[in-house]
């Protein structure tokens, strides 16, 4: 058990009866009356997210999670299947736990898996990933950086707005946060 004092980036709780993860905070103390924690909590598994206001002094329940380092290997149609890195266990993970980062996993991909006891209840990706364009509008002659911007399908079924001069087969680098395209990688 913590209190409103504990909050941070990353802390898991649970919250109403289901586990949140803190996306933001902000610990606010107004010149009139008590201080209180601002945050933006993520539920897991899921993704919803909500504005919630503590009081200053609050009690909260913490979650200890245990991450461990896996790679993704393939997909079915109800289950994802990962590798533990160390004990090259197979373990298959349900679809709807991986609903929110499934657009930036291709096959080898290392994965971060939590799990409270035994049970993985989040997965986690790296920030950016590199992926390569398979579907988009031919860049023309001319076409600069600085010009205008066209949707692109990436190799994960990801669609995403690109510069006019990338082509089909550039690899771009995108925010997993945002889904927002960065940069492209030269090979």
């Amino acid at each position: 058990m913590g209190s409103t004092s504990d909050i941070k980036n990353n802390l898991v709780m649970e919250f109403n009866g289901n586990l949140w993860k803190v996306v933001e905070f902000l610990h606010v103390k107004p010149g009139k009356g008590n201080a209180f924690v601002r945050t933006k909590l993520k539920k897991i598994p899921g993704g919803q997210v909500i504005d919630q206001t503590f009081r200053s002094g609050e009690k909260i329940k913490d979650v200890k999670l245990i991450a461990n380092e896996m790679t993704f290997l393939y997909a079915d149609e109800s289950h994802y299947h990962v590798m533990d890195n160390e004990t090259f266990e197979q373990l298959p993970i349900d679809a709807d736990l991986m609903a929110s980062v499934k657009d930036f996993l291709k096959e080898n991909d290392s994965v971060k898996v939590l799990f409270r006891e035994s049970t993985p209840v989040d997965v986690e990706v790296p920030a950016h990933v590199v992926l390569e364009i398979t579907e988009t509008d031919p860049g023309l002659r001319g076409d600069t950086a600085t010009g205008g911007s066209k949707p692109a399908f990436l190799e994960t079924g990801l669609k995403v707005t690109v510069p006019l001069f990338l082509n089909i087969g550039d690899q771009v680098k995108v925010d997993t946060r945002t889904s927002e395209y960065l940069e492209r990688v030269r090979n």
